[in-house]
């Protein structure tokens, strides 16, 4: 007997497979927005993720304790990963410091409260599905499709840049908090991307 489904496929219509990572103008771009606006939580959080190279779940979750002591934002924190379970530290950036600092003084932010705030539940962060439409935001604001940059992109982007200037994929590799090369090779497609690179050099 044949049993049919109404149930469409999770992704039908839908691209999937790896997000891309945003190019340096592109991060410029969003930035230059966010500053002209005056979103400065959308400035602070868009500078932080872009540095931080966390996934959403722990980027939302984010204690301001985290990131920040006596009122100043550190140069690098050290956060433990939920996927994982094991710490991984990252640069903060002068920019994404000060960003960071005058939301921290905007919203009121004291040590023990979440970094991102949710604006409806007291006293919880906001979810990782509210960080994604910030995301989808982001990148339509500069033209892009939405299809194919999501919160990952985010994690990405600057690590990508990092590989394409020094091609030391152990600092990428520890950067992301990855346990094995292998997962870090996958997640930026670097053999694939130097096999291109070498072949545009080659003219037959």
């Amino acid at each position: 007997m044949i049993f049919s489904s109404s149930h469409s496929p999770w992704n039908k219509g839908k691209r999937v497979g790896q997000k891309l990572p945003l190019k340096l103008e592109q991060i410029w771009a969003i930035r230059i927005r966010l500053e002209i606006a005056e979103k400065i939580r959308e400035l602070a959080m868009f500078n932080m993720a872009i540095d931080c190279k966390l996934r959403s779940c722990d980027m939302v979750k984010l204690l301001v304790r985290d990131i920040s002591r006596n009122g100043e934002v550190l140069e690098r924190a050290q956060v433990v990963q939920q996927k994982t379970n094991q710490p991984v530290r990252f640069e903060i950036t002068k920019k994404t410091r000060e960003s960071v600092e005058a939301w921290i003084k905007y919203r009121g932010l004291t040590g023990m409260d979440y970094l991102w705030p949710s604006r409806t539940r007291r006293c919880d962060h906001i979810t990782t599905h509210q960080y994604a439409r910030i995301v989808k935001k982001w990148v339509e604001s500069i033209g892009l499709d939405p299809s194919v940059y999501a919160t990952h992109t985010l994690r990405r982007s600057k690590a990508t840049l990092i590989y394409k200037q020094t091609k030391n994929l152990r600092a990428v590799q520890l950067l992301l908090g990855h346990t094995n090369m292998s997962s870090t090779v996958r997640y930026l497609g670097v053999e694939v991307e130097d096999a291109l690179e070498i072949a545009e050099q080659i003219e037959i």
